[in-house]
């Protein structure tokens, strides 16, 4: 078993980080990987059609990235502050990641937008966070749309340009502090065309926290304290999910948040339910995924948690291989970036 945080690592040549999306979504490069004959193919996005057989079925992360990042000030000094919103705790207290955090002491006010938008820190947390009570008038999304930026991930320099494109087209569930980035790649026609194909498309919300990018700063695996997210599965969502593995269809999970709420879910009931929490499932080898039959993904950080999933999913020394292969081929990396496909 490998534990070591080293052992996920791989040198990946910086202008390889792409910095803006593609003009079309489903341009982008396409991995696949069969698991089983270790063999690895090149194509196009628009090419997993040809991977999805009728009687299949996409499971895809509905959730939508809120405009989370806020510039303003604080009341009495006038100095500058950046607020990240973290998650909703209950009305307009919302947990945040606070810059510069040490000014930002309990009882400190802010102000956004001219004064539209104000909070008050309520409470102090640990590595920056910080716990707000917001004021507005109108209603809370309405202002934020207006006020905030989308919270690219810090390896990402350039301005978004459409910030719709750190959106999936089928994102509907506000409350992401990221995107699902394996999603962005599915365009409208592309998702009609598997339907008519007999794939079906299954839908779960999880909203991604910023714990997606941060680093594991411990050297054994074991010793990682994972995030925490907020998932729903639906009825609906779930007996879809059932039936398609007893009639012997495959599951396939886009993206890795899919992935969590999925295998949290089949872990505990040892088959699809309906029910809403907080998961912090950590995946690594050698833990068995047994709630998807393949999964679609982007290519994640070195040392990362979504690296260490993968190779849960497709063995660590084969994705590694894939990852090698990637860096030859100049194939795009992170959330902008091209795409893999595994099958199990």
């Amino acid at each position: 078993m490998t534990t070591d945080i080293n052992e996920y690592d791989f040198e990946l040549p910086e202008e390889l980080i792409a910095q803006t999306p593609l003009k079309d979504r489903d341009s982008s490069r396409l991995m696949v990987l069969n698991t089983e004959a270790e063999k690895i193919e090149h194509r196009v996005f628009s090419d997993v059609k040809d991977y999805l057989h009728p009687g299949d079925c996409l499971v895809l992360n509905d959730t939508k990235v809120l405009p989370a990042r806020l510039y303003g000030m604080k009341e009495d000094t006038g100095g500058k502050v950046e607020v990240l919103l973290l998650h909703q705790r209950e009305g307009d207290e919302w947990e945040v990641l606070m810059k510069p955090a040490k000014k930002v002491k309990e009882g400190t006010e802010l102000t956004f937008g001219d004064g539209r938008l104000k909070a008050v820190c309520t409470k102090e947390l640990e590595h920056g966070g910080r716990i707000v009570e917001f004021s507005y008038e109108g209603i809370f999304l309405e202002v934020l749309d207006s006020l905030g930026e989308m919270p690219l991930p810090p390896y990402i320099t350039e301005q978004l340009e459409d910030r719709d494109r750190y959106q999936t087209v089928y994102a509907k569930e506000e409350g992401s502090a990221a995107a699902p980035t394996a999603g962005l790649h599915f365009t409208e026609r592309l998702l009609r065309e598997l339907e008519e194909s007999g794939v079906e498309l299954v839908y779960l919300t999880l909203h991604v926290g910023l714990g997606t990018f941060r680093p594991v700063s411990v050297e054994n695996v074991e010793e990682h304290d994972m995030h925490a997210e907020f998932y729903t599965l639906g009825e609906d969502s779930a007996g879809t999910l059932n039936r398609i593995r007893e009639n012997g269809g495959r599951i396939i999970s886009v993206g890795t948040t899919s992935t969590r709420t999925l295998e949290t879910i089949y872990r505990e009931h040892q088959r699809f339910v309906a029910q809403s929490g907080w998961t912090d499932i950590f995946i690594y080898p050698p833990h068995q995924v047994e709630s998807i039959d393949g999964l679609v993904t982007n290519f994640h950080l070195p040392k990362s948690t979504l690296i260490m999933l993968v190779s849960a999913i497709a063995g660590r020394e084969f994705i590694l291989e894939a990852y090698r292969r990637a860096v030859t081929k100049r194939y795009r990396f992170f959330s902008f970036g091209d795409a893999m496909l595994i099958l199990k």
